[in-house]
């Protein structure tokens, strides 16, 4: 975390130095950038449209921890920090929040009698699923796609939500 400075990323944008510090005039706004920068990220990773909501899981999840697997060990680097720095929590929390009504929409529209509280549920296997591959006792043999529809689906069958809409 200490890494992600104002140099850092003029260098690794190729930016002359002192360029970031336009957008961000202190550190713990670039760091507040960077938090929207990767909800804006995981956002255009969700296909709203798809007609099976475990298999966008499954995707959402396979993504995260394959190509997308720089970025969610950033987020819990953020997560850790805002613990640490009240000035980042909300941001951090913002982020987070965004992320959770898009779940509650998805759930709302296949059917979820409490959405809130399914979508609480939904996001803790879907973030226990993230860390266990990247960095819990499951990182040496991470799930494929099919293990994910198939967890993604006893999830949301406990639930009482269909899987496909």
């Amino acid at each position: 975390m200490r890494g992600l400075t104002h140099r850092a990323v003029d260098r690794a944008a190729g930016l002359p130095a002192g360029s970031t510090s336009y957008y961000a005039r202190t550190r713990a706004a670039l760091l507040e950038l960077a938090i929207k920068r990767m909800v804006e990220l995981d956002q255009s990773d969700i296909d709203p449209a798809a007609k099976d909501i475990a298999e966008v899981l499954a995707s959402t999840v396979h993504a995260a921890i394959t190509v997308g697997r720089s970025r969610m060990l950033a987020r819990y680097e953020f997560a850790l920090e805002a613990t640490r720095r009240p000035e980042l929590r909300a941001a951090y929390d913002s982020g987070g929040l965004e992320i959770r009504e898009l779940c509650v929409a998805l759930l709302g529209a296949a059917g979820s009698t409490n959405p809130q509280r399914h979508a609480r549920v939904l996001l803790n296997w879907l973030d226990g699923s993230i860390f266990d591959a990247l960095a819990g006792t499951g990182s040496t043999n991470p799930p494929d796609k099919e293990e994910l529809a198939e967890g993604a689906r006893a999830v949301l069958n406990g639930l009482g939500i269909p899987s496909a809409q």
